[in-house]
């Protein structure tokens, strides 16, 4: 009895641990993201992650329907679709796994716009496999950058009106392709034109169809009470406002097609006829087919733009330079842009007011980005729209995998997606150009020299159609305006060899 008391009886001061419980597979699941430490619940956390997918899934139509003009192919939007939801689902569950953050990640709105419009035009000799190479080289750059920090020199090389303009000129010109895509703005005399609303052009006026897709008032006016309708949403808090914008303006646009259809309006009916309905596993093949992997057996074939006159090797080279390196650009900004936004909205700072898991969250874009290259679409970047997870809840990477799981599920959905008309994704671009234009206030108007930095970056990336030659254009013009105004000292180096290689780039190409 003795012996037995002398095992159990315990030093004097010695607090015994408590036994440690068994843990199930949700208790290792909440340690591994750190929900209940942070404050979260796995209702919250589920929640938070569905909204931001609802807020965010209009990317697979859009993108899918950007890229599909330029793809080829006998699928080109499932093609597309497929890509883009894939290089979604690897770029947010890296968020989820690696960085441990409640963002998502998708092919941002800017970047395949610079592909789809600017970079492959008529007369470039460019390929969608081309640009397959440009959005790897910005996935590998950023990925040395952030490793290295130096994607620090670099941001700091870039002038403060540039780096307020980008989003501006971004915003513009993506507001713009959404109004060309829906028919509000058209070719004119002045090279745009705003669509004629004439009732008495008659009812074939009202509705047009033709390979390049629908025209006429319909399509217009879909698109224009649509983004009213997402701002009117937003002002009232509605979760999920742009989806629910592209979903209304397409339920719109059929009951008001339909009933042209039933007048007998020629455009309508024959929008009808065209419409079918695909094996939603057709994407697959088609992606397989004609987008992922094309950056490695057909991207590094420049044949194309080596044959028209006036490039070379050394054209080709800048121009792989230059792009790559804007890319790169765009992409970071826009990036760090949207952790600072999104991260300050959960009180995810740490004291000095830095995302916290910046390094992990930037590894995650690079990586994701070279991943989404290799499938297929274009640079995949941490989306804006994962700020409404984070006000709905969202604390950890937990609510980024449940919109991980939810892009996985919407990847089977092609053929449903790609009913949309194109009037209907519209909304989503011309909303998205609203939101990008509230760095204009960031802007310093009163300075002449800032002001006519930001001014040529963002009109040229408008008028001239082109994101990469808007950035030019605005270093160009801070170089100049520093040499001029007697401070040639307040050019950094890195900005000196920037400015130079975009100046090659005008001249050269």
């Amino acid at each position: 009895m003795s012996d037995m008391t002398e095992q159990t009886q315990q030093p004097e001061g010695v607090e015994q641990p408590a036994p440690e419980q068994p843990k199930n597979f949700w208790s290792k699941v909440d340690n591994f993201f750190g929900i209940t430490k942070s404050g979260s619940n796995y209702r919250t956390e589920i929640v938070a992650g569905v909204t931001t997918f609802m807020a965010m899934v209009y990317i697979l139509m859009v993108n899918a329907g950007m890229f599909q003009n330029i793809i080829g192919g006998d699928d080109p939007y499932g093609a597309s679709y497929i890509a883009t939801a894939i290089g979604a689902i690897v770029g947010t569950m890296l968020m989820a796994f690696l960085a441990k953050m409640p963002l998502a990640q998708a092919s941002g709105m800017g970047l395949n716009a610079f592909i789809c419009f600017s970079l492959i035009t008529a007369g470039s000799g460019l390929t969608y496999a081309n640009s397959m190479v440009f959005t790897l080289l910005d996935g590998v750059i950023f990925l040395i950058l952030t490793a290295t920090g130096l994607r620090q020199t670099i941001f700091e090389a870039i002038p403060a009106g540039v780096r307020h303009a980008i989003p501006v000129g971004i915003g513009l010109f993506i507001a713009f392709i959404g109004m060309q895509n829906a028919g509000i703005i058209v070719d004119g005399s002045t090279l745009v034109d705003f669509v004629s609303f004439n009732v008495l052009s008659g009812a074939n006026g009202f509705m047009t169809y033709t390979a390049d897709g629908v025209g006429g008032m319909l399509p217009a006016i879909i698109a224009l009470l649509g983004v009213i309708a997402i701002a009117v949403m937003v002002k009232k808090n509605v979760k999920g406002a742009i989806l629910w914008g592209i979903i209304g303006s397409a339920a719109a646009f059929y009951i008001l097609a339909g009933i042209a259809c039933a007048c007998g309006v020629e455009g309508a009916v024959a929008f009808f006829e065209s419409i079918s309905i695909s094996n939603p596993f057709s994407a697959f093949a088609a992606w397989g087919k004609d987008a992922v992997g094309v950056v490695f057996y057909e991207g590094f074939d420049f044949s194309a733009y080596l044959g028209i006159e006036g490039n070379n090797a050394g054209t080709l080279v800048v121009l792989i330079i230059t792009t790559a390196l804007s890319f790169c650009m765009i992409d970071m900004f826009d990036t760090i842009g949207t952790l600072y936004g999104a991260c300050s909205k959960g009180n995810l700072l740490d004291e000095n007011g830095t995302p916290i898991r910046m390094n992990q969250m930037m590894l995650s874009d690079a990586i994701a980005t070279c991943t989404g290259a290799i499938a297929g679409t274009s640079t995949v970047t941490t989306f804006v729209e994962s700020s409404s997870g984070v006000v709905a809840g969202g604390r950890t990477g937990f609510t980024a995998f449940v919109t991980g799981v939810c892009f996985f599920i919407a990847m089977f959905l092609s053929p449903i997606a790609q009913l949309i008309p194109e009037c209907a994704t519209a909304t989503a671009l011309i909303w998205v150009g609203v939101l990008m234009m509230t760095s204009v206030t960031k802007i310093d108007w009163e300075d002449a020299a800032e002001a006519i930095v930001a001014f040529m970056t963002f009109m040229v990336m408008l008028l001239g159609y082109s994101i990469s030659k808007g950035i030019g254009m605005g270093i160009i013009t801070y170089i100049i305006v520093k040499v001029c105004t007697g401070k040639i000292r307040d050019i950094t180096i890195p900005t000196w060899v920037i400015g130079a290689l975009f100046f090659a780039t005008f001249i050269l190409t």
